[in-house]
C-alpha cells in the first residue's frame, strides 16, 4: 500500500510538472524569451537579473531538465509495482514522447520557432500530459476502487406519491412576510451561480477587447447575465418542484413548499427573461440570441430532456456553463473568435469535473429524486475515474487558451498552481471516499476557476 501511494504521488506531481512546463514554454513563446536563446542546450551569455527574457529562457529549460527527471523515476517506480498494464503502457508513452518533445523544443530554439513547430512542441507536451493523467486516473481505480458497489442500468424516474397540502405555518407581520417573500424570490433565481457565470462573461468580454472594453458594454452584459441566470434558475425551480420535495437539499426551495405559487413564479420567470434580453439587445443581437439560447437550453434541454433521461446529463449540460463565455466575447468583439470559443471548451470540460463531485456527495438524494447521475448509474469508482479525466482535458483546454492568446505570467502560475491543488483534492477524494472529502474536491474546483477567471481578467486588462 505505501508503494502505490509512493507512485500515486510520483504520477500527480508528473502530470502538474509536465502541466507547468507547457505553459511555461507558452510564456516562453509569447514573451519572445525563446530569442534571447538561440543555443541549445546552453544559453550563451551572462545570465542578469535585468535580462528578463534570458532568465525566462533558462526557467523553462530548467523546469524542463528536471520535469523529466522525474518522469523517469515514475516511469522506473510504476514498472517495478503492481500496477495495472495499461497504467504501466500509458506512462511508457509519456516517458517515450519526451525525448521527441526536447527534440522539438531544440528545433524551435535553433531555429527561431520556424513553420509548425511550435504547435507540434505544445501538441507533443499535451500528449505527455494526457498520458500521465491517464495513467493516473487508471491507477487510482485500480488502487482505491470498490467492487461492492452495485450500480443501476436504468434508475426508476416515478415520482412517489407526495403530499401537496400546504404547509402550515406560524402567523407573520406585515414586513416579515414581505422579507420573506422578496428572499424566496432572489432564492429562485439561484444567486450561488451567479458570480461565477458572470466572472466567466467577464473573461470573455476581457479576452476581446483587453483594455478597450468600455463600461457601458460591461454593465449591460453583465447585467443581462445576472437576469438570464436568475430566469433559468426560477423556471428549474417551476419545472422540478414535485422532484425538489423528495431531495432532502431541495425540499425547502420557495415553490416545493408552496411560499411562491407556481403561476407567479412562471410570471417572474417570464419578466426577468424579457428584462436580459432587453438589456442584451442593447449590446448587440447575436448576445441577445445568445442569451436567449442560453435560457432555453438550461431550463428546456437541460432540466426537461437531459438531466432525467441520460447519465451524460452533466455533461452536455455543461453547455449551458460555457455560453457566458461566448455571450463576453461576442459582445465585446462583436462576434464569435477562437479564443472566446476555447474559453467556453474550458468551461464545459471543467464542469463535470465540478459537478461529479457534488453528485458523489449528494448520491441518495438523486436516486430518491430519481435523476440518472453518474455515481447512481455507474457507481463512486467510475464516477471519481471520470472526474480525473475531465480535469485533466480541462487543464489542457487551459493550455491550449494560454497559447492562443496573449496571456501571460499571471495566468499560467495560478493554472498550474490552482490545477494543482485540485488534483490534490481529487486524489484525497480516491482514498477517503467521503463526504467531506467530495465537498472539499467540489470547493477546489470552484477555487480553481475562480482563480483562473480573475487571472484571465487581470492579465487581459491590466498587465
Amino acid at each position: 500500500m505505501a508503494e502505490s501511494r509512493t507512485f500515486t504521488g510520483l504520477l500527480a506531481a508528473t502530470a502538474v510538472g509536465v502541466y507547468l512546463l507547457v505553459l511555461a514554454g507558452a510564456t516562453t513563446t509569447l514573451t519572445d524569451a525563446a530569442a534571447a536563446c538561440t543555443t541549445w542546450p546552453l544559453c550563451d551569455g551572462p545570465v542578469a537579473v535585468t535580462n528578463t527574457a534570458l532568465l525566462i529562457a533558462w526557467g523553462h529549460r530548467l523546469v524542463a531538465a528536471a520535469v523529466g527527471l522525474l518522469a523517469v523515476v515514475t516511469t522506473v517506480v510504476g514498472l517495478r509495482s503492481g500496477c495495472r498494464g495499461r497504467v504501466k503502457a500509458a506512462i511508457i508513452l509519456g516517458v517515450a514522447l519526451y525525448p521527441v518533445q526536447i527534440a522539438l523544443g531544440a528545433l524551435v530554439a535553433t531555429s527561431g520557432g520556424a513553420a509548425m513547430l511550435p504547435g507540434a512542441h505544445l501538441a507533443v507536451g499535451m500528449g505527455i500530459f494526457g498520458s500521465f493523467v491517464l495513467g493516473l486516473a487508471w491507477h487510482l481505480e485500480a488502487e482505491t476502487g470498490s467492487d461492492d458497489e452495485d450500480p443501476v442500468e436504468d434508475p426508476s424516474l416515478a415520482p412517489e406519491p407526495v403530499d401537496d397540502t400546504p404547509d402550515r405555518t406560524p402567523t407573520l407581520t406585515t414586513r416579515q412576510r414581505i422579507v420573506g417573500t422578496a428572499f424566496a424570490y432572489f432564492r429562485l433565481m439561484k444567486p450561488r451561480l451567479m458570480w461565477l457565470l458572470c466572472l466567466v462573461a467577464a473573461a470573455g468580454m476581457a479576452l476581446a477587447a483587453g483594455q478597450t472594453l468600455t463600461v457601458r458594454t460591461v454593465l449591460l452584459t453583465l447585467g443581462g447575465g445576472v437576469l438570464s441566470i436568475g430566469a433559468s434558475g426560477t423556471f428549474n425551480h417551476v419545472l422540478e418542484r414535485d422532484i425538489d420535495k423528495r431531495m432532502d437539499r431541495t425540499s425547502d426551495r420557495p415553490i416545493a413548499t408552496h411560499q411562491i405559487p407556481v403561476r407567479n413564479a412562471l410570471a417572474f420567470g417570464l419578466l426577468l427573461s424579457l428584462a436580459s434580453l432587453g438589456l442584451f439587445w442593447q449590446v448587440n443581437a447575436l448576445v441577445a440570441v445568445l442569451g436567449l439560447t442560453a435560457i432555453v437550453f438550461y431550463s428546456v434541454i437541460y432540466t426537461l430532456v437531459l438531466k432525467p433521461n441520460t447519465v451524460q446529463n452533466t455533461v452536455i449540460g455543461g453547455a449551458a456553463g460555457a455560453l457566458p463565455a461566448l455571450i463576453g466575447w461576442v459582445a465585446a468583439d462583436g462576434s464569435v473568435g477562437l479564443p472566446g470559443v476555447v474559453l467556453a471548451v474550458v468551461i464545459f470540460l471543467w464542469t463535470p469535473a465540478h459537478f461529479y463531485n457534488l453528485a458523489l456527495a449528494y448520491k441518495d438524494d438523486y436516486e430518491a429524486g430519481g435523476f440518472p447521475m453518474m455515481p447512481v448509474v455507474r457507481g463512486e469508482t467510475e464516477t471519481r475515474k471520470h472526474i480525473v479525466y475531465y480535469l485533466g482535458a480541462t487543464l489542457i483546454a487551459s493550455g491550449v487558451l494560454g497559447v492562443l492568446t496573449s496571456l501571460g505570467w499571471l495566468f499560467a502560475a495560478t493554472s498550474a498552481l490552482l490545477g494543482a491543488v485540485f488534483l490534490w483534492a481529487v486524489v484525497r477524494l480516491h482514498h477517503e471516499q467521503t463526504e467531506a472529502a467530495a465537498f472539499r474536491a467540489f470547493h477546489a474546483s470552484n477555487a480553481y476557476l475562480g482563480a483562473v477567471l480573475i487571472a484571465i481578467v487581470v492579465d487581459a486588462l491590466a498587465l
